[in-house]
């Protein structure tokens, strides 16, 4: 069923959302685990009048990816009630809305999105549900970067090392200059700006920061909490951050080269100073399809390259990944994490632990 037409149905349902709202005594009724408190409806990046809220009643939250739902825990735990959209596995560039996404959305006091292009296909679900749900863009403040367009010497903020940075970005600059498709920024989406953001732990920090401020700003009377428990985990950030530095750098510069089923690390390349060779699907969403000419391009490239592996990713179909693995020679390396989290027991079902898991199975291919 395409996106279209589920919308048609959605629009329906929230039309019948709207008739059930009330008795029949006109009052409003009881829907879920908890009422909804009203926050004042806004879009993009407006800021609500805080809301105050007793000891036991919980705002809801409904947040649009994994990455998001994982961080909202990290900060308030049991604090609110949680409906996440895109659960672990789920390709957000193919995921349809459910009538019980609508139905979460208009009960919300606060809608946390990603806002990049990955979850821009619920505006009209946002606007059909109704409701009086606050919408936040938790990606604001971060510095974005186009698919396919990572600069390898830019130094990331939480590292001190720059030895990887400078090495790495001549490579690059080489490669670039006789590779014909990876110049090609108007095919598959190439020079849109790139969503995957939580894959640099010093993004994840600014989401962080960005979540509790709008968790503070909803529910008042818990604010200190939030507060503290998103310094918390901040720190656990940067402790991540440093393992991973760690692992990367002990990978030979001749190996520090990534080919993924899709253009969804360039955060993750940029910030620990890998090499993007290409992606089997070049573009940062797997709705679009490569042609045979990209296929040939990025074989003749892995085998020039000497690329170490190909990396499948947990929620991307690894057939044609498996193809190019085999008619290149090279190992494929399944189970990376781009576009979900980890399904609970996996070790990769919170923002850390994902991004942990990641760098381990990079540097245990590429060492």
């Amino acid at each position: 069923m395409s996106r279209y037409f589920s919308f048609l149905l959605i629009a329906l349902l929230a039309v019948s959302l709207v008739a059930c709202g009330e008795d029949e005594d006109g009052a409003p009724g009881q829907a879920g685990a908890a009422t909804a408190t009203p926050v004042t409806a806004a879009e993009g990046d407006t800021t609500p009048e805080a809301e105050t809220t007793d000891d036991t009643e919980q705002i809801t939250i409904v947040a649009t990816t994994s990455q998001i739902g994982a961080l909202v825990q990290e900060i308030a735990g049991d604090e609110v009630e949680l409906r996440v959209l895109m659960g672990p596995g789920v390709d957000a560039h193919s995921y349809e809305v459910t009538p019980d996404d609508i139905r979460a959305m208009s009960e919300a006091n606060l809608i946390l999105r990603n806002g990049i292009g990955l979850d821009d296909f619920l505006d009209d679900s946002i606007e059909a549900a109704g409701g009086n749900a606050e919408v936040v863009t938790v990606t604001d403040g971060i510095d974005l970067i186009e698919g396919g367009a990572v600069e390898h010497d830019d130094e990331h903020a939480a590292h001190d090392e720059d030895e990887h940075d400078d090495e790495h970005a001549d490579d690059e600059d080489e490669h670039h200059e006789d590779d014909e498709h990876a110049d090609d920024e108007d095919d598959h989406g190439h020079g849109e700006n790139d969503p995957h953001v939580w894959h640099d732990p010093a993004n994840a920090k600014l989401m962080v920061d960005n979540i509790a401020a709008a968790l503070s700003t909803a529910d008042a009377g818990r604010a200190a909490k939030f507060e503290e428990n998103a310094g918390a985990y901040k720190t656990v950030l940067d402790e991540t951050d440093a393992e991973i530095q760690a692992m990367i750098d002990e990978i030979p510069a001749e190996n520090s080269k990534l080919v993924t089923n899709h253009d969804a690390f360039g955060y993750f390349i940029q910030a620990y100073g890998l090499e993007f060779v290409g992606a089997v699907i070049p573009s940062t969403s797997t709705d679009a399809e490569p042609s045979a000419r990209e296929i040939a391009e990025l074989s003749e490239v892995i085998e020039h390259e000497n690329v170490q592996a190909i990396f499948a990713e947990s929620s991307v179909d690894p057939r044609i990944a498996e193809q190019l693995a085999a008619d290149t020679g090279v190992e494929i390396v399944y189970g990376l994490y781009s576009d979900s989290l980890g399904e609970p027991g996996s070790g990769a079902e919170s923002v850390h632990g994902m991004l942990l898991a990641n760098a381990t199975l990079i540097s245990e291919a590429l060492k």
